[in-house]
This record gives C-alpha cells, sequence and structure tokens, in this order.
C-alpha cells in the first residue's frame, strides 16, 4: 500500500466575508434625537453615557467657541469612563448674531426665543467629537442657517401648547410641528435635529470605525 495522504482543505469562500469584531460604539448623550439619527444610517450604539457636564456658556462667550468646547468637554469626560470605545459625543446650539438662545425649559423662555427668531434668519452649530479608543481624536462644528416666518401670537401660542419646545435649543424642534415655520433652510437638516450625520459617519470612518 502507498503511503496515506491527508484530504487537502477546502478552499475559503472568496466570497465569504471577514468578520470583524469592532470596539464598543458609545453615545455620550440622553438625547433620544441623537440616538434615532444614529440608527437613522445604521449606527447602533452599544450603550449611552450621556456626559452630565455644566454647559453655562461661559461670560463674553461667542457661540462657535461654546458649542466646540461643550463638544469638546463632553467627549473627554464620556471617553474618560470607556475605555476601549468609539466615542460620539455632540453639541447644539441656536444662535442669533452673536447670541446664543438657551434651551426652553419653560414656557415663558420658548416664547422669548420664538418671538426673537419670529421673520429672521439664524444660525443652528452642531459641535461633533469622536474619539477612538485609542485616544486619538476628531472633530467637526457645522452651521446651518435657518429662516423662520414671521410669527403671530396666535401661531406661538399653539406651538407653545403642543410642548414641543420643552427642551430644544432655541424653543423649537424642526422636525416636528415647527417644520411649518420654516421656509428657507441652508445646509445639513439632520444637524438642526441634533447631530450633522453625513461629518458623524465620516469622522467615524475616519478614525477606523466602518461596520
Amino acid at each position: 500500500m502507498g503511503a496515506e495522504t491527508s484530504a487537502p482543505s477546502p478552499a475559503p469562500d472568496a466570497g465569504a466575508r471577514v468578520q470583524r469584531a469592532l470596539p464598543p460604539l458609545v453615545l455620550g448623550s440622553a438625547s433620544p434625537r441623537r440616538l434615532a439619527l444614529l440608527r437613522q444610517i445604521g449606527l447602533e450604539p452599544d450603550a449611552v453615557d450621556p456626559a452630565e457636564i455644566d454647559e453655562t456658556p461661559l461670560k463674553g462667550e461667542l457661540p462657535r467657541a461654546h458649542v466646540q468646547r461643550l463638544a469638546q468637554a463632553k467627549a473627554a469626560a464620556v471617553a474618560a469612563r470607556q475605555p476601549g470605545a468609539f466615542v460620539v459625543a455632540a453639541d447644539t446650539v441656536v444662535a442669533l448674531g452673536r447670541r446664543i438662545l438657551p434651551k426652553a425649559e419653560d414656557e415663558a423662555t420658548a416664547r422669548r426665543c420664538l418671538e426673537l427668531l419670529s421673520g429672521r434668519r439664524h444660525r443652528v452649530l452642531g459641535g461633533v467629537v469622536v474619539v477612538a479608543p485609542d485616544g486619538r481624536t476628531a472633530a467637526r462644528l457645522v452651521s446651518t442657517a435657518v429662516r423662520l416666518k414671521r410669527l403671530d401670537r396666535p401661531e406661538i401660542d399653539r406651538y407653545l401648547e403642543s410642548g414641543e419646545w420643552q427642551g430644544k435649543a432655541g424653543g423649537y424642534a424642526i422636525q416636528g410641528r415647527a417644520a411649518a415655520f420654516v421656509p428657507a433652510i441652508n445646509g445639513s437638516y439632520s444637524n438642526v435635529v441634533g447631530l450633522p450625520l453625513a461629518e458623524t459617519a465620516a469622522l467615524l470612518a475616519g478614525l477606523g470605525y466602518v461596520p
């Protein structure tokens, strides 16, 4: 009898996808809008870990500097708690000229914001920071121009009754009933909602997070 030979191993399927284990993805925000936006582009965070930092503007701080500072601070705070993860953190500011409009936590604040924005053009600034597991950081600042039509008192009253303004920067949510107030927008729509998606996806891909 001749020497025994082992059967050859089957050739690997060239079309088979190589599965890669990605580090976890953490969203450093409690905002349900940001979570929904990430899911919209197929990104499901492994954890949601709000930064919970003081968001009070510094004395004389301009809108761009403010939103960039907060996004960086949120990312740093969450990355320190989530070693080995990709962290996405963001902040959104509604700016009227050099003025930072507040998040509306009460009806009076929401009314003041809407009265200020009525018939005027303003900017929504979004700061996004991504931290990689190895500590590398990438950031973007996105600006979207939004114009609100002139609002009369009954329109503002009805919007306030809806409650959509609660917790919203500038006192309105463009993805809700306030869409009827916006005749023009120039720039990223998702940025106005709370997270500029194209820029966020690009930052993640640039740091190596490619699902």
